[in-house]
């Protein structure tokens, strides 16, 4: 399979070159050039199949061509080497928990998916290879840890400077080695364009050969279908045949892109929610059809901060443009810090589960937009330790228990740098490197 430029179609390159060059020479994003239909007989297995064993039999039609059958069933035994459980919340109401990777967050799939993936395909050159990536929270974690002492590639993570959770923060800055955290005085947004300046600077990449681990990474993003279909499966064994209502929190849209494409390869899922938190550029398009993005707003929900989510072009694709084709399977929520609060105490109250914030809109999402007698899940993208304030704030109880579960990855002290929001900064740091 090859995969194509979304801004000039014409323009097709193989997986490689799709990871290792994050961004189109146009600077548009990667999509495959189609997307394949799993088989009948995968299906009827597909409830008795490890997550390993889906792992394979999604991925492979993706990267056969560069990876061998071995190397992809290696590949996948060592990502997906964690449970991706799904628990009921209530009588209508499952959640798929995606946080019990190394760094408590769903990004650790995609990260360490991208970095064997990036490691085996790893070309030969006299160039520094540098992964260059922004992020709202957890995504630098992840891919801090699923980069760390990987041979040959360091790894710069750029954050809001004083906008992201000291537990996040801490996932990022006390690793050292070939790991490199830079608190930006900007936004998620500011960090985000500072990556893509970079990508499009051919100076800099004559100089320095710069990659991304964010989702607009093909290989970050591929791995992400997985759980959707494990989500799925794990449901109707639960629950029969009837295909799920699926939300997922969404900032940069990355996630309910793969969810999507899974959907598109097949997976049995009735319809999607898309619950954002007050950054609400796509559920304003969805309901005038104007594309707006605003400056970011910082919330409770600090991963899903994103004024201009990168990956929408992708999931508009997959609709081609077709906003009434879109609506007709996307539905899109908002919910602010008050609800997420609300949404935390609530159910912890009434079912005895904890919820962070991310996971807060994902629950109250899908609970708005369930209808008559359906049924679904949501993703809960986050374990509740990332956000102790605000869990602190809701159930001050809850938030003790976890302080003393995990009371030695609050005790190290890590290191980072600071820059101004200034490209030409970022440059000259890169350079040096």
């Amino acid at each position: 399979m090859q995969f194509k430029s979304l801004g000039d179609k014409r323009q097709v390159v193989s997986l490689s070159e799709a990871v290792f060059k994050g961004l189109a020479d146009d600077g548009s994003l990667f999509m495959p050039e189609e997307i394949p239909a799993l088989s009948d007989e995968f299906f009827q297995k597909l409830p008795g199949l490890s997550l390993p064993e889906i792992a394979f039999s999604v991925l492979k039609p993706f990267v056969s061509e560069d990876l061998s059958e071995d190397e992809l069933r290696e590949m996948v035994e060592s990502t997906f080497s964690f449970p991706i459980p799904l628990k009921p919340v209530n009588d209508r109401i499952h959640v798929l928990e995606l946080f019990h990777g190394p760094t408590q967050a769903f990004k650790d799939v995609g990260a360490r998916f991208l970095s064997r993936l990036m490691s085996k395909l790893h070309p030969v050159t006299d160039k520094k290879m540098v992964v260059l990536t922004a992020t709202s929270g957890d995504t630098g974690g992840a891919v801090a840890h699923g980069f760390y002492k990987v041979p040959g590639i360091d790894v710069v993570v750029l954050y809001p400077d004083g906008k992201i959770s000291p537990y996040q923060q801490n996932q990022m800055t006390s690793l050292g080695h070939n790991i490199h955290a830079i608190a930006v005085d900007g936004a998620f947004d500011d960090c985000q364009r500072l990556v893509k300046q970079a990508f499009n600077d051919r100076e800099l990449r004559g100089e320095v050969a710069v990659t991304s681990a964010n989702s607009i990474n093909l290989g970050r993003l591929l791995p992400q279908m997985v759980y959707y279909f494990q989500g799925v499966a794990r449901f109707m064994e639960q629950n029969g045949q009837q295909p799920p209502v699926v939300c997922v929190p969404s900032g940069n849209f990355g996630n309910i892109t793969a969810a999507v494409i899974a959907h598109r390869m097949g997976l049995p899922v009735k319809r999607f929610v898309a619950a954002t938190n007050v950054n609400d550029v796509v559920p304003r398009f969805l309901k005038s059809g104007n594309y707006d993005p605003k400056d970011t707003i910082v919330t409770l929900a600090n991963a899903m901060d994103v004024g201009d989510p990168s990956n929408w072009p992708r999931l508009f694709e997959l609709y081609n443009q077709d906003t009434e084709q879109l609506k007709r399977e996307v539905a899109a929520t908002v919910v602010n810090d008050g609800e997420i609060k609300e949404t935390i105490k609530e159910v912890f109250s009434k079912n005895s589960y904890l919820l962070d914030p991310h996971s807060a809109t994902g629950y109250l999402g899908l609970s708005r937009q369930l209808k008559g007698e359906e049924t679904g899940f949501f993703v809960s993208t986050a374990h509740p330790v990332k956000f102790l304030e605000t869990i602190d704030a809701v159930l001050p109880a809850e938030a003790e228990k976890i302080r003393e579960e995990f009371g030695d990855a609050f005790r190290v002290k890590g290191t980072h740098e600071t820059m101004q929001n200034s490209y030409s900064k970022l440059k000259e740091y890169l350079l040096k490197m």
